[in-house]
């Protein structure tokens, strides 16, 4: 199995330019189901599950083709199967989200249950009830979950998320385009890709209003068609370079990324005594202009603090003078990244679903795991400050969502490379 082998690398600087969101690209692949037209999307990522996406899709009857670099030309006029493959779906959770589009343009779906990090249970039963409300009868079984439209099609309704759940926002907003008269979604996650996707579906012709608000409008149409789209920039790999410039005590120039996005990271980094200059699609973060200190954090659905980013920003706060408290609000195993720090010579105390984190932390190079896609990015960001060689396994949780990962620090300054055993 490949690893990446970190060294300490000292402050990095340079610029560095941020990918299309993985977050986003996964459910705009998803809704190209939706039309019979050809979709043309931009700024895709280069990832492994973006290549899972397209595979899955492919499975479909979709033809799925690669027309330039980071552009996507998805045309799905026939679709041959309303089934999607155990073995892809298996293999990533965003998966789940071609269910909704399959539901809506044609009235069946049938997806085995998804796979994807371990990072706690994420059930799928805000998708399943949204689904319900609209007409569908859902069966449930061992192996996979199907759902079926009532004899009246999807009928628009009021739907109440029990939590602003983002994949059950996105999967009923595709399912309910559909759907004749009004759909309401209320306790909607807000998320910027919850607006990116609703931006994308419009350009099809579809009616919804309230994106990136708690309440989603929908009506129903009949028809969509193709429609061009470009990925917004992702947030959280936005945060990562941040986190790289803070924990090496740096300055990197980040470009192509939308501050607004990060409004939370930038207030807890500002906070800690790193210097961040905002421009419009541009930011300079500076962790090399004071001493860094403490910092309590708590993960919130958006506009809260990420819990995407909890990860990262706790190795960065190992190396700060003080000690600082995170709370994770959002997933209850976010915290399997602890022991692998503790390796390093961290100082962090689990109770439930607080971490304390003493600062000033000796960290040194051991061999660690990457157990789930974000505290992957934590680990080779502790590598780049810690004293010798950190050997970081199971990296395709890390290729998993972030792109040219390896080329982007190494231009920076981070003495970091792959190796296959």
């Amino acid at each position: 199995m490949a690893k990446y082998i970190v060294e300490k690398s000292g402050p990095l600087r340079g610029e560095v330019s941020i990918s299309g969101s993985k977050n986003s690209v996964l459910p705009l692949m998803a809704a190209a189901l939706l039309p019979e037209d050809e979709c043309i999307i931009r700024s895709v990522p280069e990832l492994r599950d973006v290549a899972l996406m397209k595979e899955i899709l492919a499975s479909l009857g979709s033809e799925v083709t690669e027309i330039e670099e980071g552009t996507l030309s998805i045309h799905t006029e026939n679709i041959t199967s309303t089934q999607a493959d155990f073995n892809l779906v298996n293999k990533m959770r965003a998966s789940i989200l071609v269910m909704g589009a399959l539901l809506g343009r044609k009235g069946i779906a049938r997806i085995p249950r998804p796979g994807g990090c371990a990072i706690g249970k994420r059930p799928i039963d805000l998708h399943l009830k949204g689904f319900q409300a609209l007409g569908a009868i859902i069966s449930e079984k061992e192996e996979y979950i199907e759902a079926v439209a009532g004899p009246q099609g999807l009928i628009g309704e009021n739907i109440y998320l029990d939590f602003p759940s983002v994949g059950a926002t996105e999967n009923i907003m595709m399912a309910a385009v559909f759907a004749s008269g009004t759909t309401y979604i209320e306790n909607a996650a807000e998320e910027p890709e919850i607006v990116d996707l609703a931006n994308f579906l419009n350009k099809m012709g579809a009616k919804i209003r309230g994106a990136g608000t708690d309440t989603i409008k929908i009506e129903g149409v009949t028809k969509l068609h193709g429609a061009r789209h470009t990925v917004i920039p992702d947030r959280i790999e936005t945060a990562t370079f941040m986190l790289a410039a803070a924990i090496t005590r740096g300055a990197i120039a980040i470009n192509n990324c939308i501050p607004d996005h990060v409004k939370p990271v930038i207030a807890k980094l500002r906070e800690c005594g790193v210097r961040i200059e905002v421009h419009e699609d541009s930011m300079i973060v500076r962790g090399d202009l004071g001493p860094h200190n403490a910092a309590n954090i708590k993960t919130l659905p958006y506009p809260g603090f990420p819990t995407d980013v909890q990860s990262p920003f706790m190795a960065y706060l190992t190396t700060v003078e003080g000690q600082s408290e995170v709370i994770e609000t959002v997933f209850e195993n976010r915290f399997m990244h602890v022991t692998q720090l503790d390796k390093m010579g961290a100082m962090i105390d689990i109770s439930g679903n607080k971490a304390i984190i003493r600062g000033n932390s000796h960290l040194r190079g051991s061999q660690v795991m990457a157990t789930d896609l974000r505290a992957g990015a934590a680990l080779v960001l502790a590598g780049f400050v810690a004293d010798g060689e950190t050997e970081v396994s199971e990296i395709y949780h890390i290729e998993r969502g972030y792109e040219h990962f390896i080329e982007k620090f190494a231009k920076l300054g981070g003495t970091i490379r792959k190796v296959d055993n």
